[in-house]
């Protein structure tokens, strides 16, 4: 229980990648981490293969004070979260008061929108790198990049060392 106490986001749209989001939140509460999902509104939301996840609070009615970190999962989730001022906001506000901001696969696209990428080193799915350098990033090619409080991983493979990292900045 090495996360008791802790509050952690996991950010939730349509066609998110399954185990992309499933695994974190899972491990996260194993670890005693009291997890929210955080959508664009408090609906369900599908997968990319149709499994739901409902949403516990939308958004708009929550900051970056109400939780220690933040999960953004991948799929093609994210280009639809970047489309939302209040997710970019929650993600910027984590991110600005030095609170964990983890991001896989697709999920760069978001720090890249809520403008928190410049002069970081990050990894992504290499489909999106070029957003990610155009953001501002350094691109590299590692299972795990932890740069400040910005954790980055490429694919659903890199879960085990995303999710370790994860779980060592939060207990911080």
């Amino acid at each position: 229980m090495r996360l008791k106490g802790k509050k952690v986001a996991v950010l939730a749209e349509e066609i998110y990648q399954e185990m992309e989001l499933w695994v974190p939140y899972y491990r996260l509460k194993e670890e005693g981490a009291d997890v929210k999902i955080v959508a664009p509104e408090k609906k369900t939301y599908k997968s990319k293969l149709g499994y739901p996840v409902n949403a516990d609070v939308a958004a708009a009615d929550v900051s970056g004070k109400d939780f220690d970190g933040v999960v953004i999962p991948g799929g093609y989730a994210p280009d639809m979260m970047r489309r939302y001022p209040a997710m970019l906001n929650l993600v910027r506000d984590c991110f600005n008061q030095g609170k964990p901001v983890a991001a896989i696969c697709h999920a760069g696209w978001v720090p890249a929108s809520a403008g928190i990428l410049k002069g970081k080193t990050a990894t992504c799915f290499f489909a999106i790198k070029d957003d990610l350098i155009n953001a501002g990033a350094k691109y590299v090619d590692e299972e795990v990049v932890v740069d400040g409080n910005l954790i980055t991983s490429r694919t659903p493979g890199d879960l085990p060392a995303f999710c370790r990292e994860l779980v060592k900045a939060l207990e911080k």
